[in-house]
């Protein structure tokens, strides 16, 4: 039984492919043989559902097909009953051939993923689809067996929690019995398996659900799976250890052979050498700092930066002088590239006949040119890039991206290679808005304790025992050594400005435990859609997720999210009377709204905050104050009142209006008197091309 795949009719003879997960079987309809099922054979279109009962026989000499395992025999049909039917396919399913040499096999690829989302069902039938899946329970199975034998328990912890802050937005659930109260739906199970280590489990781990609104990125999905592990009286080398062998023993089951131990590197040297967190090192170009050697040069962009205490640092591009050209170099990347990625500008040079050569050389002393020769180990036919700024960290984000870029050009990333990175000692703080915030969150165990929560640049100069796994420039997972001693974790509330009721709120249950004797342990999660599709070389963790959503966190098979009935809304307390959602029932006033449904017993916030502001402003490419962000919030927040008054107007009677103005040209017929000079409005542009203002391009991958 099965569906079939493919049909050949030869005339004389009738072919067909009859597919299940475990793969496909040559059937052969033969009207001397059977005439009986060779006649309903006629009416089988492909994906219908068909029982075959009938004889294996090998196939004659000649007659094999390599293509599939079982290609050697066939079966001669002696029964067909057809046990359902299907309507023509949105899309191609068979990928494989019926005669020996023929390749049918289908390009998911040119089919739009929103069109296979949609009909996920079918796609899935797909054997490389479901190869895929085959290979992610092999992977789950094996991280199961590994853990188990070395006395790691698996415990479930629960889904139906309280919100607390994890870095990203909280999926809300509301609560019909605790009328305006919330679950939330776990970013991680962070608390709980930490308590789990209170509870003397020893070692625990889990692969779990997680779910977090976060803004949209190509490889992000708003629910997914994650490897949650934690173990007590630990340290850092007891997780690089484990999971060094647990991740190369999953590796190896997609052919990939890693090396151990993994190498380590700080986070400073990360965001120095390579200007990210997630370098991949799989190429070289790391940066070179050479300021030292030009702070007295006669090219006054570098010369001005470096006495403003800015940095001059670059890379070395080996061996493609002649691939990159000067047209290239400076119209394409001086010019238009590296300012789309923050630079004030790039310099570049070229090794030729043992010289550096370039449009501004002649602004270099020959002793700076043979030290920056000797600084970036450069030979004839290496390219330098070099870019500077004031700020250090804006020169190694717009290295990063140049380096990246130059990458994905010239094609220096190896496809088969992999390069596995301990990356460790983060900052256990960062400056969000001026706001101090843990870069990992508040649990983390600081390098040392003996510090003044009221530093704030003693704070910052904190390192925290963190960790990041990264692959080919990946972040795969990460963790940390967690807080076990009350009095620290208290200092750490202190230093990110909590109040007692701030702390009490949102983690008195969990302080609480602390104060009943917690032992070192510490954990790491890994992102299993992403360690599954590196292994596998999906081109998406989508790909490995039975039922994903597109990037813009929506179902197109069940079309989810979606609205729901007025009465479930009324039943959770979640209509108010400036909540009249469109509805099967006609309008509810206010009043009766108020009889029905109490009012929730905390506000659910709303409006424009200022982090909303800030966040159209970094789109904007705009600078805010303060005062500005406040300003903007008032007025916007303005605005959405006046649009809720709206609702409450009673339009009931009101003859609606096919359109408010005259159906012709409604552009203003005056004219000003005088026009403001173009050269006065581009002024202030950040960039300009063409005499007019350039913005940067914004793609999604």
């Amino acid at each position: 039984m099965g569906w079939v795949d493919a049909i050949r009719d030869h005339g004389s003879l009738l072919f067909i492919h009859l597919r299940d997960i475990r793969g496909i079987v040559q059937v052969v309809f033969n009207p001397v043989f059977s005439p009986q099922s060779y006649g309903r054979a006629s009416a089988l279109r492909e994906e219908y559902v068909v029982l075959v009962r009938g004889e294996v026989r090998e196939r004659a000499k000649g007659t094999e097909n390599p293509n599939i395992t079982t290609g050697d025999i066939e079966v001669m049909a002696e029964e067909l009953q057809i046990l359902s039917k299907s309507k023509p396919l949105p899309f191609q399913i068979s990928e494989k051939a019926i005669v020996f040499g023929e390749n049918i096999k289908a390009n998911p690829e040119k089919v739009d993923e929103e069109l296979r989302l949609k009909f996920r069902y079918l796609d899935l039938r797909r054997p490389s689809m479901q190869e895929l899946f085959i290979k992610r329970a092999e992977i789950l199975k094996c991280i199961r067996d590994f853990l188990t034998d070395r006395n790691f328990l698996e415990i479930e912890t629960p889904f139906l929690t309280r919100s607390t802050p994890e870095g990203a937005r909280d999926y809300l659930v509301p609560s019909r019995i605790h009328r305006g109260k919330f679950y939330s739906l776990p970013q991680s199970p962070q608390l709980f398996k930490q308590l789990l280590m209170m509870s003397g489990m020893d070692r625990y781990f889990q692969i779990v659900r997680c779910f977090r609104d976060e803004d949209l990125r190509p490889n992000r999905q708003p629910e997914f799976t994650q490897l949650d592990l934690e173990a007590s009286f630990i340290d850092e080398e007891f997780i690089y250890e484990v999971v060094e062998e647990l991740i190369s023993r999953v590796f190896a089951l997609g052919g990939i052979r890693l090396s151990r131990p993994f190498p380590r590197m700080s986070y400073a040297e990360a965001m120095d050498r390579y200007g990210t967190d997630r370098p991949d090192l799989r190429y070289g170009m790391a940066f070179e700092d050479v300021t030292g050697i030009l702070e007295n040069t006669h090219y006054q962009v570098f010369r001005k930066n470096v006495a403003r205490g800015g940095k001059i640092k670059g890379f070395c591009i080996k061996g493609k002088a002649s691939v990159l050209s000067k047209n290239v170099l400076q119209n394409e990347y001086a010019l238009k590239i590296a300012p789309s990625l923050g630079a004030r500008g790039m310099t570049w040079m070229k090794v030729l006949n043992g010289k550096l050569q370039s449009n501004i050389v002649q602004f270099f002393t020959v002793p700076e040119l043979e030290r920056l020769k000797e600084q970036f180990g450069a030979q004839d036919g290496d390219v330098l890039i070099l870019v500077a700024d004031v700020s250090d960290d804006q020169v190694n984000k717009s290295l990063s991206g140049l380096r990246e870029h130059f990458a994905k050009r010239l094609s220096l990333v190896p496809e088969e290679r992999y390069r596995p990175l301990w990356v460790t000692q983060f900052p256990l703080f960062e400056l969000k808005d001026s706001a101090l915030t843990s870069q990992h969150h508040p649990f983390t165990m600081p390098d040392r304790v003996d510090f003044d929560p009221a530093d704030r640049d003693e704070l910052l100069a904190l390192k925290s025992r963190a960790y990041d796994l990264v692959i080919n420039g990946e972040e795969l997972g990460g963790g940390s050594i967690r807080i076990h001693d009350m009095e620290v974790q208290k200092k750490i509330f202190t230093a990110l400005g909590l109040s007692q009721e701030q702390v009490e709120d949102k983690f008195g249950f969990f302080l609480t435990a602390l104060e009943y004797g917690a032992p070192p342990h510490g954990g790491l999660a890994l992102g299993l859609d992403r360690v599954i599709a590196m292994i596998l070389k999906a081109s998406s963790i989508r790909e490995v997720i039975a039922f994903p959503k597109t990037r813009s966190a929506f179902c197109p098979l069940t079309r989810a999210p979606a609205t729901v009935e007025r009465e479930q809304l009324e039943e959770l307390g979640l209509l108010g009377p400036l909540r009249g959602l469109p509805g099967k029932e006609k309008r509810i006033e206010k009043k009766e709204v108020s009889e029905k449904l109490p009012e929730p017993s905390a506000p659910v916030p709303r409006g424009v905050s200022s982090s909303h502001v800030r966040h159209i402003a970094r789109l904007a490419r705009l600078k805010l104050s303060d005062m500005e962000v406040a300003e903007y919030q008032k007025d916007l927040n303005a605005i959405l009142d006046y649009v809720e008054t709206l609702r409450e107007l009673d339009t009931e009677n009101i003859r609606p209006m096919s359109h408010v103005l005259r159906a012709s040209n409604v552009w203003r017929e005056d004219r000003q008197e005088k026009s403001t000079k173009s050269e006065a409005i581009l002024s202030n542009a950040p960039l300009r091309q063409d005499n007019y203002f350039k913005v940067p391009k914004i793609i999604e991958d």
